[in-house]
């Protein structure tokens, strides 16, 4: 298996993150961490490598871009992307692996945040079904590599909404599964953003991507209704 974690400026985060990795893959040194960095200005790249992981530079900036690259150099039949502040159950190596035994082809996690709060509790109650509507890229996701590879991987036209577009293509290839654990997310945006704020403007950007509005006019959209550094 293979994890990837696309990154840009998460230097208060990594280092965390891949030591929690490390510790729950000690026993399957055939697991490897791939660490995607979109050209960060701090020392993300530094201190991931330094952690243990290996580190590339992508080309182009952006998950998509910066997921594929990360897919490109890994050694694992099996893809785990992963976001850089999400962190996975501790048995996630064995049940993704079990996963596949099982027939699946791909599939993430159900959601947590490590924020109590009864809004963003109901919002990740819901990832537990298996719908395409909520499947996004904070659930993490696995795939066969076989399968990402005739997907034709991530779309990299596509700056947000790449987590979201690519699970349709992934199911048509191969069985999908909502593990019955939980990653737990940063609720870092929802709290610098407001809760309900924050909800509303996910809503409003998904119904326009689903109505076909130009990606321009959605990043555009995003970067000025949302207080973020990452898009």
């Amino acid at each position: 298996m293979s994890i990837i974690i696309p990154v840009f400026n998460e230097s208060g985060t990594i280092e965390k993150l891949i030591f929690y990795l490390a510790d729950c893959i000690k026993d399957y040194p055939e697991c490897e961490i791939i660490v995607s960095d979109g050209n960060s200005t701090d020392d993300t790249f530094t201190i991931a490598e330094q952690a243990g992981a290996k580190v590339i530079r992508s080309i182009r900036k952006g998950r998509a871009a910066q997921m594929n690259a990360g897919a490109l150099v890994a050694s694992g039949e099996i893809l785990y992307f992963l976001h850089a502040d999400s962190f996975p159950p501790a048995g996630f190596y064995e049940e993704i692996i079990k996963a596949v035994k099982d027939g699946y082809g791909s599939g993430c996690y159900q959601l947590a945040f490590d924020y109590a709060h009864w809004f963003l509790r109901a919002n990740a109650w819901f990832t537990r079904f298996n719908m395409n509507a909520i499947r996004f890229g904070d659930q993490s996701l696995f795939v066969q590599k076989e399968i990402f590879v005739k997907a034709g991987g991530f779309d990299e036209s596509l700056v947000i909404m790449e987590d979201q577009e690519i699970i349709a293509r992934i199911k048509k290839l191969g069985r999908f599964i909502v593990l019955p654990g939980a990653i737990t997310t940063s609720a870092r945006k929802y709290l610098e953003n407001g809760i309900y704020k924050l909800q509303g403007i996910f809503f409003l950007i998904y119904f326009l991507y689903k109505l076909g509005v130009d990606q321009k006019k959605l990043v555009n959209l995003y970067r000025k209704l949302i207080r973020q550094q990452k898009v």
